[in-house]
């Protein structure tokens, strides 16, 4: 048993009256004593839940991200030449379950165009327990989990597109993948894991997605204490990077340099012709006949909402200085079949 680590927990669990939040500094200790499993199972689960009913804050959060950012995997970015920064999404790794997710097409869009895309994820996870990135890769023939971190540098360096697959790559991390399950409710991990750039330089572009309006204030603190200053923030469907059709899309964008850095824009689909009902998930296998339907140029109810998210993420990149003209080149990139050609080449 770790004596420090017990006196955190008495910290953050004595309730309402007597608890009190973690400094920084504490919040990274502990988070190093669960990594490292110096913290016994039974004071993690404690932990977890207790952190999950009081709710963490900016300061917990940035703690525990140092963490990450100390033990965790970091690909090196310094030293690439590419003319836009490394964008990072940040996708809820317990996946998909209700709608059908295009944050891989999205991906393969940007990185068709000279944008470097970095992802991050595991296998199927508590508490969704949905679809997760990993398996859509697969399903495309693009096994990340085989990959060492070595083998994920060198793809991010010849294509601009990456995985950072956490049993491989953070194995300290994905130990704590369990206690999810047992203690059935997302932990505080849950929310950091949205904003973790798995890079060696803050000089990145993070994509958070979010569900309750909370949450991004959590994400707009946090990251400006540790430094992250351009990021966009989603209310995206079910928590993910990915822009909802069915209603107006939420989104906050702090860029580095501007005054004002913070900016909210409220897109509305239909003003582009791209509104409609979100697509369902009907399985894995639905959905990776749509995706290859999409990369040969053929027609289908996907289609709209690839190129809503496609050429949302090329204007945000900087790509295209409208969102027209930027939804026009999605759909060109798509059915001209340039994207196919690019998964393509990741796949030699």
């Amino acid at each position: 048993m770790s004596k420090t680590f017990r006196e955190y927990l008495k910290k953050i669990g004595s309730g309402v009256h007597t608890g009190r939040d973690l400094t920084r500094s504490e919040s990274a200790d502990a988070m190093k004593l669960m990594l490292l499993a110096e913290a016994t199972p039974a004071q993690i689960g404690a932990f977890l839940m207790v952190h999950r009913i009081k709710r963490p804050t900016p300061e917990e959060l940035a703690g525990m991200l140092d963490t990450y950012a100390e033990l965790g995997p970091k690909l090196d970015i310094d030293n690439l030449s590419f003319d836009y920064p490394v964008t990072v999404l940040g996708t809820p790794y317990d996946g998909r379950s209700r709608t059908a997710p295009v944050t891989t097409l999205t991906a393969l869009i940007l990185a068709t165009v000279g944008v470097p895309v970095v992802l991050h994820g595991g296998e199927t996870m508590p508490t969704k327990y949905g679809v997760p990135l990993v398996n859509i890769w697969q399903r495309l023939g693009v096994d990340f989990s085989k990959f060492s971190l070595e083998d994920s540098q060198k793809m991010l360096e010849k294509t601009g597109l990456t995985f950072v697959y956490l049993p491989n790559h953070f194995p300290e991390a994905q130990q704590l993948v369990p206690y999810r399950d047992q203690i059935g409710k997302r932990p505080p991990l849950a929310t950091l894991e949205l904003m973790w750039s798995p890079c060696s330089s803050h000089n990145v572009h993070i994509v958070s997605g979010f569900v309750h309006p909370p949450t991004e204030n959590l994400f707009r603190e946090t990251l400006k204490l540790r430094n992250f200053h351009h990021f966009t923030t989603i209310k995206g469907l079910e928590g993910s990077c990915d822009l909802p059709q069915s209603r107006t899309a939420i989104i906050g964008i702090n860029q580095p340099n501007n005054n004002p850095q913070w900016q909210r824009l409220h897109l509305h689909p239909q003003d582009y012709n791209l509104s409609g009902k979100d697509v369902s998930l009907e399985s894995t296998e639905h959905l990776l006949q749509q995706m290859q339907q999409i990369l040969q140029g053929e027609d289908n109810p996907l289609i709209p909402l690839a190129i809503y998210n496609g050429g949302f993420y090329l204007w945000r990149c900087g790509v295209c200085n409208d969102l027209n003209t930027a939804f026009d080149q999605a759909k060109t990139l798509l059915m001209s079949g340039q994207v196919r050609k690019k998964l393509q080449s990741i796949l030699e």
